[in-house]
């Protein structure tokens, strides 16, 4: 659900809601006086090179420079400098100068007082490919579990791309037909063309390609078969997404966006003003009686796991399964609306039979599969405590409700 806030601010809010059935599983705020420059590639100049911490500093034209370290030079820049990446790693001062320009992309935002990364490994996503134009390599979403559209997707790639450059499979990409694929593909190609060219002329710092608002990425991103609608409640941005999946080929969808004409305001309509308030509380309750205690440290995220009054279940080793199963759903639902990262440690209620663990354990590993962030079981401690850890991807649900009420 998508929902344009044009009151208590001159310029439009808007939000983006994504719910599974009635429950709410991941929302995003999107607000112009925050634009994002992740995933942005700019033209740079080198104002700093560091070889004690074989990293650089690239003013981009922005208010912070990026920080370039060694590792993020692409293969084709060394190899262009002399040198072979293969035999070794290359001293950053012998690649990089003060003054020099270069093309590179914005590739993690700065936390608090630290730069904002970037790297030359250029990376644009597509429909159903992210396109690397200076790395020679294929891959395909692992969620792409079909080991037969793994191997129709990689002949597909290796008779579409060229030498020298490199081809991700996203998810999507499964329910594409061959003529989509190489559609997707000839798009993001033609996308790189031009930023070549915006960077040959460039003789300073300055944007060369910028990345799609948030609205337009969740729409490339997920719209698929299993989605059932798109809700809207801005005739403004109604018109502009039927204008974007033209665009994008992606016409297939466009009966599956409503606009939205209740009186009642659409978060509040689908109770998802309720499910925002609940989900920075420390206490979540589970279906069985059972609870969540989320306890946020520096170096960690803790969660408890404890028993309520389950009476579905005759025998107590069935109700802490029950609970611990229903548990297990439900972290993976916290981990993605919180936007969670790091490493989270969980204490699940104990369980005696071997059997129970290993079905928790299973369950657990499932569920963690449905995120989109990379989020991995790491192992059980001899205490019994399970390790999971997430990838950080953008701010933290706490982090965007606070920057939200900042700016209304």
């Amino acid at each position: 659900m998508i929902s344009v806030d044009e009151t208590g601010s001159r310029e439009k809010r808007t939000r983006v809601a994504l719910l599974e059935g009635d429950r709410l599983m991941e929302i995003y705020y999107g607000h112009p006086s925050q634009e994002k420059i992740v995933g942005n590639v700019y033209k740079g100049r080198v104002e700093d090179v560091l070889p004690g911490l074989g990293s650089a500093f690239v003013n981009i034209g922005e208010k912070k420079t990026l920080f370039l370290s060694q590792g993020e030079i692409n293969d084709q820049i060394l190899i262009e400098k002399g040198f072979k990446p293969w035999q070794g790693r290359v001293p950053i001062e012998k690649v990089l100068r003060p003054g020099q320009l270069i093309t590179l992309q914005v590739r993690r935002a700065g936390i608090g007082t630290k730069n904002p990364q970037g790297t030359t490994k250029i990376s644009l996503p597509g429909r159903f490919w992210v396109y690397l134009p200076t790395e020679d390599r294929l891959g395909v979403s692992r969620r792409v579990e079909s080991v037969r559209e793994r191997r129709r997707i990689r002949r597909i790639a290796r008779a579409l791309k060229k030498p020298g450059e490199g081809m991700i499979a996203r998810t999507a990409a499964q329910w594409a037909s061959k003529t989509d694929l190489e559609r997707d593909y000839e798009l993001l190609t033609e996308t790189w063309k031009g930023v070549e060219a915006a960077a040959r002329s460039a003789k300073k710092p300055r944007l060369l390609y910028k990345t799609m608002g948030l609205v337009q990425t969740i729409l490339r991103d997920r719209l698929d078969p299993d989605t059932k609608e798109v809700i809207v409640d801005s005739q403004f941005f109604h018109e502009k997404i039927q204008m974007f999946l033209d665009y994008m080929r992606m016409s297939e969808y466009k009966g599956r966006v409503r606009l939205y004409r209740g009186k009642e305001p659409l978060f509040d309509a689908f109770k998802i003003e309720d499910q925002i308030r609940q989900s920075l509380e420390r206490r979540v309750p589970l279906a069985g009686g059972g609870s969540l205690i989320i306890d946020e440290t520096e170096a960690l995220i803790a969660i408890d796991v404890n028993t309520g009054g389950d009476i579905r279940h005759r025998n107590q080793e069935d109700a802490i399964l029950n609970t611990n199963l229903e548990a297990a759903v439900e972290i993976s639902r916290q981990l993605r609306l919180r936007q969670i990262s790091g490493i989270i440690v969980v204490d699940f209620v104990d369980m005696e039979n071997p059997k129970h663990v290993q079905i928790l354990i299973d369950k657990v590993k499932e569920v963690l599969k449905r995120d989109r962030v990379p989020t991995d079981f790491v192992d059980m401690t001899a205490l019994g405590l399970i390790e999971i850890t997430r990838k950080r991807k953008g701010e933290s649900l706490s982090d965007m409700l606070e920057n939200a009420q900042f700016d209304a």
